[in-house]
């Protein structure tokens, strides 16, 4: 991991989270070691679960409350001064040592004993687990309402991803039903060059790996836009604070272009296999027919205005 402001935030906190057990029990110089020892441990220990263990603990809670919670407790048997029962460093000896190593470990079988039934239940139940498009955006947006739950700290990332590693099919929904087509009919007469525009709605997370795709078969060019929208679901369930809202639109990316010599089937083949995860809601196509085309700079119409450049821009 790389040194940043939430490790040195963490650092701090992990100092008040270990003094804690003994602010009472400890004298000045007991406070700098049990906050010096705590600032190093919880590097360490956000370290060890991250980059050992792999385990996800964006806000270091394992590091500042944990793992300094039980140093602080067991600081008290080192460093509690000869005003209260003597800790080891003090001539007390083990006893208050081994007694609040006990209630560290009456603690850990207290929580586990009561903890590991109810999470069996969660996973049975409704799910530990929510889906993948929340785990990206976060839940300080699905469950609170808000781009960050911590005041001071705003997002630094667009809600545009950057993730074009390969779609994951987790749902069931035929693909007609999850990414649905919308065409009106039209025949060109012999000859005649068919121009079309096809507007593709997605999610903002999918909009790279539609964009990889799409230049896969020879698209050089496409139009963007952030649009809002809801589908027959009238969006999912919004909360605020935690206090459910009424249903709102959805961020969505509204992808155009416009094509002639890329066959239109091709382009719609390319969305629907970038796209699909199985899930309703992965997104539409709507295919338009398009009387002319003219490229302003060469004053190109038609054919010719899109060689080079299958886009309307």
């Amino acid at each position: 991991g790389k040194p940043d402001v939430s490790m040195s935030l963490n650092a701090s906190l992990a100092g008040l989270v270990a003094i804690t057990a003994g602010c009472a029990s400890v004298d000045a110089l007991g406070s700098i070691i049990i906050g010096a020892v705590s600032g190093i441990l919880v590097v360490v220990a956000v370290e060890f679960l991250d980059l050992k263990l792999h385990i996800d603990d964006p806000v270091g809670a394992v590091g500042v409350h944990m793992a300094n919670g039980i140093w602080g407790t067991l600081a008290v048997g080192l460093l509690a001064n000869p005003d209260a029962p003597a800790g080891l460093f003090y001539g007390g000896g083990l006893h208050l040592l081994g007694v609040q190593a006990l209630g560290v470990v009456s603690i850990m079988a207290w929580t586990a004993a009561t903890m590991i039934p109810v999470f069996k239940l969660i996973k049975a139940s409704v799910g530990l687990r929510v889906d993948r498009d929340e785990e990206l955006a976060g839940l300080d947006s699905s469950e609170h309402g808000l781009p960050s739950a911590y005041a001071d700290f705003a997002p630094a990332a667009s809600l545009l991803s950057i993730d074009d590693s390969p779609v994951v099919v987790s749902g069931d929904v035929p693909v007609a039903e999850a990414v649905e087509v919308h065409s009106e009919p039209y025949y060109p007469a012999p000859g005649e060059h068919k121009f079309t525009k096809i507007e593709i709605i997605c999610k903002d997370r999918m909009f790279e790996t539609l964009k990889s795709a799409l230049m896969a078969i020879g698209i050089t060019g496409i139009t963007v836009t952030h649009v809002m929208g809801c589908g027959v679901q009238k969006g999912k369930p919004e909360y605020y604070r935690g206090v459910e809202l009424e249903p709102s639109l959805l961020p969505k990316v509204q992808v155009e272009v416009v094509v002639s010599k890329v066959p239109v089937r091709t382009v719609i083949e390319a969305a629907k296999k970038a796209l699909y995860t199985g899930h309703i809601g992965d997104g539409k196509i709507f295919v338009y027919n398009v009387e002319n085309v003219v490229k302003v700079r060469t004053g190109e119409e038609g054919y010719d205005a899109l060689q080079d450049e299958e886009v309307l821009a």
